[in-house]
């Protein structure tokens, strides 16, 4: 099996948050967290996009993120490549370790600032997400402010991050907001970690204009495995093939991926623990006699064709 997830919180994790304690440098090898280098390097290819995410608490928080990527990178040199490119993460899959892509989660951790960005940009960040759960000077969000969509300096600011080459992430926004950005696109965008609103009716879920909208612009949405996301008061592998088997229906074949927001939350559905078990979830639906095209391009293609073949 391979496996692109496009969304963890597992750098932040390191640093210490509310589940665990902070991490020695190289932890991300092996660790006790939702996700670490050792078992997704059990999978025939395995591509992870790291999101860089705090709140201004943190100070520089993309500084305090970037730094500790960097120190991982080096740690585990021999086991991970970063990569901006689909001819990257192939290349790193060849020589059998993890293509490592980051994002950003939220502009604030870039205290919303046009050269923090470029600066994000040049660094070799590959998706930006314009907001987290609080509201900032660009946009509302769906759960603070959900009411407002960009402001003017939230269109410049999009408008910038895709002058350099980001891929915008609409996980986070609000319904507004949303179709402020797929006015703002002329090509793919992503909601890296969204379910969907049809099956459990939660804001931060995609509503079924919503995933259409992504799949016309040739963008991906990203199955989000916390639970809240998910719905039911069991939460089962079942119940993620409601969202898939939904998403699918509308056309998603080549819009479907992972986005499983593991280290960003505290349960998962039962069953799953972390990156491995992800695979619960493929097997599940190979039981229903889905063709194994369509799962290799849910779990791993669609992703990687939605960025450049080459810087």
């Amino acid at each position: 099996m391979k496996l692109f997830d496009g969304h963890c919180d597992t750098i932040l994790t390191l640093l210490g948050g509310p589940h665990s304690g902070p991490k020695p440098v190289g932890a991300l090898y092996e660790n006790d967290l939702h996700v670490d280098l050792k078992r997704g390097l059990e999978l025939d290819a395995y591509a992870q996009t790291f999101a860089l995410f705090g709140v201004k608490e943190m100070g520089d928080v993309f500084s305090l993120l970037y730094s500790r990527f960097e120190k991982e990178l080096e740690a585990n040199e021999a086991h991970m490549t970063f990569c901006r490119t689909r001819s990257q993460a192939e290349a790193a899959a060849k020589a059998h370790k993890a293509a490592a892509f980051l994002s950003v989660e939220g502009a604030e951790v870039l205290g919303c600032r046009t050269d923090k960005l470029e600066e994000a940009a040049e660094k070799g960040v590959r998706a930006f997400g314009i907001c987290w759960n609080r509201a900032n000077e660009l946009t509302g969000t769906n759960a603070e402010d959900p009411d407002r969509g960009l402001s003017g300096k939230g269109r410049d600011y999009v408008s910038l991050a895709l002058e350099l080459g980001l891929i915008v992430d609409v996980s986070h926004l609000s319904d507004p907001g949303f179709w402020d950005v797929e006015k703002l696109c002329k090509g793919p965008f992503v909601a890296t970690h969204s379910n969907a609103r049809a099956i459990h009716p939660h804001p931060r879920n995609l509503t079924d204009d919503m995933f259409r909208a992504i799949r016309d612009h040739g963008g991906t949405a990203g199955l989000n495995l916390y639970t809240a996301f998910l719905g039911e008061e069991r939460v089962t592998v079942e119940t993620c093939l409601r969202h898939i088997d939904h998403f699918l229906d509308l056309g998603g074949e080549k819009t479907l991926a992972i986005g499983g927001d593991l280290d960003g939350c505290d349960t998962l559905p039962e069953g799953i623990h972390g990156i491995s078990e992800v695979r619960l979830i493929r097997e599940a639906l190979e039981q229903r006699g889905y063709e194994q095209t369509l799962l290799d391009d849910i779990f791993y293609n669609n992703l990687m064709q939605v960025l450049p073949l080459q810087d």
